[in-house]
């Protein structure tokens, strides 16, 4: 769905033209595969695995000067330790459904790479207690604000801003 004001696209749709000719070259998938991933592999397989790249066999036709046909690639996966296997036994349906997916048959195989796939949560200290004057400019900052959820939300960041420890 796109929104078009006078000349104004949503960030969405302006990373996904950024990021599907990147993605395309580098790894031959797009932001659609990635987005519904979790959609097309199911509840069991959402949380530990993710699409590497789509790897495409070299088209021979082209250089004949043959009909160009699409010839069917594939797809690697990386999932998480043991659960591969299961993957491994539920490739069949995974195919089927990449395929459906994309409305021809664009995967014929699939290759399982074990690795980590959860992104890391990166530890942030929490902010220093404020001592009484930056607590007084804070509020006087804050203080105008009629809006209680908006007023709350600048008040954490003003804490967070503030009470940051000096490196």
């Amino acid at each position: 769905m796109t929104f078009h004001r006078n000349g104004a696209i949503q960030i969405s749709e302006a990373a996904n033209r950024l990021m599907d000719p990147v993605l395309a070259r580098k790894a031959g998938i797009n932001t659609a595969l990635i987005g519904s991933w979790d959609e097309i592999v199911g509840t069991d397989f959402a949380d530990c695995t993710r699409p590497e790249k789509i790897t495409w066999p070299r088209r021979n036709s082209e250089m004949a000067g043959e009909e160009a046909r699409v010839e069917p690639g594939v797809l690697t996966i990386a999932c998480e330790g043991a659960r591969a296997l299961f993957l491994a036994h539920a490739q069949g349906e995974l195919i089927q459904r990449i395929n459906g997916f994309f409305g021809y048959p664009a995967i014929r195989q699939v290759r399982i790479v074990q690795k980590p796939v959860a992104v890391q949560q990166k530890y942030r200290r929490k902010p220093k207690p404020l001592n009484a004057a930056e607590n007084a400019k804070l509020s006087s900052m804050t203080g105008e604000i009629e809006h209680e959820a908006l007023k709350q939300a600048l008040d954490r960041l003003g804490r967070a801003i503030i009470g940051r420890t000096k490196r």
